[in-house]
């Protein structure tokens, strides 16, 4: 259970945050720029749902990421150490949902036969922002992951490169599964 009766401690005044572990780190270390960006990733699915009244399912979908986005952001926040008591880890079953829910929205989509600028409706446009924020999340956690002793979760890099293939096809359900989709011609400006 997670209490927050006190926005502001004072703490990070120095340029530091706490892990979950207590560790005080510097507010541009890997590891935090890593769940900071899921939170941006989080915060622009919120904006998305803002746009599906039409899509409870495809709501629902991105309401159950939203959560798990959270159990990202505490899997990130506390490294797995030996010898140290598990904390709250990100789980294949969670990759596994997601590559159902995957399955399941392309099975109503068109083979593409040229990449998609990100457009169409305000939240396909949105689930390609949350994709590349999500991208970027992905990058910093496979860097945070090569460095020595800051270990990531195999679960966890697999969940969010899942999950941007994931908006990416939750954009084009939004586009009207496809048929709104904005198509990249190349060259077309010569």
């Amino acid at each position: 259970m997670v209490v927050l009766n006190r926005i502001y401690t004072r703490t990070g005044d120095d340029g530091t945050t706490a892990l979950g572990s207590g560790e005080r780190r510097p507010k541009y270390d890997l590891r935090i720029a890593a769940y900071g960006t899921v939170d941006e990733t989080n915060a622009a699915i919120g904006v998305v749902r803002l746009h599906l009244a039409e899509e409870p399912g495809l709501d629902a979908m991105l309401g159950l990421i939203q959560n798990d986005l959270f159990d990202l952001g505490a899997d990130l926040a506390v490294p797995q150490r030996e010898g140290k008591a598990e904390r709250l880890r990100v789980l294949a079953s969670q990759v596994e949902r997601l590559e159902r829910d995957i399955d399941l929205l392309n099975a109503d989509l068109q083979p593409l036969n040229s990449f998609v600028l990100p457009g169409g409706t305000p939240a396909a446009a949105y689930l390609h922002l949350a994709r590349t924020v999500c991208r970027r999340a992905e990058r910093i956690m496979v860097e945070l992951a090569a460095q020595p002793d800051e270990p990531v979760g195999e679960a966890a890099i697999q969940y969010v490169n899942r999950l941007s293939d994931f908006l990416f096809i939750a954009s084009r359900t939004a586009n009207g599964n496809g048929a709104g989709d904005v198509l990249w011609v190349p060259g077309q400006n010569r």
